[in-house]
């Protein structure tokens, strides 16, 4: 139980963690107390923050995956009820919003993929409404699931997963994936490699050309690389300060509920803006992808 308001936020801001301790470790609670040492590498949940950064690298954020998951699940299943009970006559509320999504979507792909792919509608359904969902999460009062957690012996629940940078760095590099395949199969691996060698900079001169080649190299992998950093990075950022302020307001005793409901009010524009930005940046990145010069 936190006991000031720094512990509070840390408490707030820490993932459920699953990983490996290291034999010799000693184990310490949130409140300093000794549990022993550890005889042996043990795979367990981490107790502290300490605890979460001696798991290192292959450590999981269960919590993060846990809450993804679900809300791919509830996407699915929401879409997937809709379009088996979708009929020709006077739609349903659900199957009006569900239509609007979709069409907003198709306008989206229509407007800035230049090209003929069956996988970029689908993939931009799905990535809006998942992003959109996980962002929606922020607008739960920040003490409602972390409290039931605790209440059930769960130690920490962050239930925002667009605030963890490993799901936002696993979405975008999956996209970053996907940009390199299209771009190797629709320029070839020649067609690949001379983008990334022959542009910005180019001369008749095969000599000078030479030279630049590296220059070029380095120029546009930065860019490359830019790509999926800069796209996960730009919502986590903001869905971090969102939720960091939600803390915030969580620590002013009376005047959270209010406080909460008027930053929430701002907060939608942000979680739906967050959502489209990572969709329209996608479609974006792979019609260049697509295009073959």
């Amino acid at each position: 139980m936190a006991t000031t308001a720094t512990e509070y936020i840390a408490h707030h801001l820490q993932n459920l963690t699953f990983g490996k301790l290291p034999a010799g470790f000693e184990r310490v609670d949130n409140y300093g107390n000794e549990l022993g040492v550890l005889s042996e590498d043990t795979w367990t949940f981490a107790r502290t923050a300490a605890e979460a950064k001696e798991m290192g690298f292959w450590a999981l954020h269960v919590d993060s995956l846990f809450w993804s998951v679900l809300l791919g699940v509830v996407f699915i299943t929401i879409f997937r009820m809709v379009a088996k009970r979708a009929s020709a006559g006077v739609p349903t509320g659900m199957q009006n919003l569900v239509e609007m999504v979709v069409e907003f979507v198709d306008g989206s792909v229509k407007d800035s993929f230049h090209g003929r792919n069956n996988l970029i509608a689908p993939l931009a359904l799905t990535i809006f409404c998942w992003v959109f969902f996980m962002n929606l999460m922020d607008l739960i009062p920040v003490d409602w699931i972390p409290g039931l957690a605790s209440a059930l012996g769960i130690p920490y629940m962050k239930i925002v997963p667009s605030t963890d940078p490993n799901i936002t760095l696993g979405m975008s590099l999956s996209v970053f994936m996907l940009i390199i395949f299209y771009s190797i199969k629709v320029k070839g691996i020649g067609g690949f490699i001379g983008e990334l060698t022959l542009h910005p900079f180019s001369s008749p001169n095969k000599a000078v050309q030479a030279l630049l080649i590296p220059i070029n190299f380095l120029l546009e992998s930065v860019t490359m690389i830019a790509k999926p950093i800069s796209l996960a990075l730009r919502l986590f950022g903001n869905m971090y300060a969102g939720e960091l302020i939600f803390i915030l307001i969580a620590l002013v005793g009376y005047m959270q509920l209010p406080l909460h409901f008027g930053w929430a009010v701002f907060h939608i524009l942000v979680v739906t803006l967050q959502a489209f930005i990572f969709m329209i940046l996608t479609i974006v990145y792979l019609s260049m992808a697509s295009e073959d010069h």
